[in-house]
């Protein structure tokens, strides 16, 4: 598949997610709009964790020839979202938390910082 469609489709996917997890995180837990905003957070997620699987690691060394260190957000995504969803259903709060945290801090803020770095498409678009 063409890797700018797959950049693109990334883009607009993860972009919302930085906005929606951040309220989702600070606003008030357990509300019908918490709920509402979550799963939409929760779904865009698994969506841009599969997206990013196909691809390639432009920046850094390669594993399969496609694969960088930056999939491993992506597999972190994949695991977390599913798990994170289970434990709220069985009503296991804490585990929901934590894992919504290590989503938001590994997937959006740490993976998000990567895309800055030289080499990447961010990085030229904002700094040049």
């Amino acid at each position: 598949m063409n890797y700018a469609i797959l950049m693109y489709a990334h883009l607009i996917t993860v972009v919302p997610c930085v906005f929606l997890g951040a309220y989702v995180l600070l606003a008030k837990k357990g509300t019908s709009v918490h709920r509402f905003l979550g799963k939409i957070y929760m779904i865009l997620m698994l969506i841009t964790g599969l997206i990013t699987l196909f691809m390639p690691a432009l920046v850094g060394p390669q594993f399969l020839g496609h694969f960088g260190w930056i999939h491993l957000f992506s597999f972190l995504t994949i695991y977390t979202v599913p798990t994170a969803y289970t434990a709220i259903r069985k009503g296991n709060v804490r585990a929901h938390k934590r894992k919504m945290v290590l989503l938001y801090i590994g997937a959006i803020l740490i993976a998000g910082g990567f895309t800055f770095a030289p080499g990447r498409y961010l990085n030229e678009l904002f700094f040049g």
